[in-house]
């Protein structure tokens, strides 16, 4: 099965995109654990792209798409037109480091990394695509 969600660049439409999540795997039989794991991440990426490709730019849109088959991980695609950046070639500070520098940010990378099997970055016809990867537990 698969679904699609389109969204202006705009940071007010993260939540939208996180129902959209949420109500995409529920409808799978999706563990609620997993679920919000993967909420959390695909949110990391989207408000990522909207802040630091877009400039959050409502008029500027993205696609993501969810490939969901039991008999294979979870695909979750996210498809736009803005700057690539990709997080595996980005080395995340030691956690000790954000700490005592009291900075933002460098999380968030972390985290998503944590969360999802495999990152991937394509280019499509022209258009920039990011393949986030997760095995599932369903109920």
């Amino acid at each position: 099965m698969n679904y699609t969600y389109k969204v202006g660049c705009s940071i007010e439409n993260l939540k939208g995109v996180r129902d959209f999540i949420r109500t995409s795997l529920k409808n799978h039989s999706v563990a609620d654990l997993q679920i919000s794991e993967i909420v959390l991440a695909i949110d990391e990426m989207c408000s990522n792209l909207m802040i630091h490709a877009h400039h959050c730019n409502p008029d500027d849109l993205f696609e993501l798409h969810i490939e969901i088959d039991k008999n294979s991980p979870v695909v979750f695609e996210i498809v736009d037109d803005g700057t690539v950046f990709d997080i595996n070639q980005f080395h995340e500070p030691a956690i000790d480091n954000i700490v005592h520098q009291k900075r933002k940010g460098g999380l968030g990378i972390r985290l998503v990394k944590s969360i999802m099997d495999k990152i991937e970055y394509q280019n499509r016809s022209g258009r920039n695509v990011c393949r986030l990867i997760k095995a599932v537990h369903y109920q």
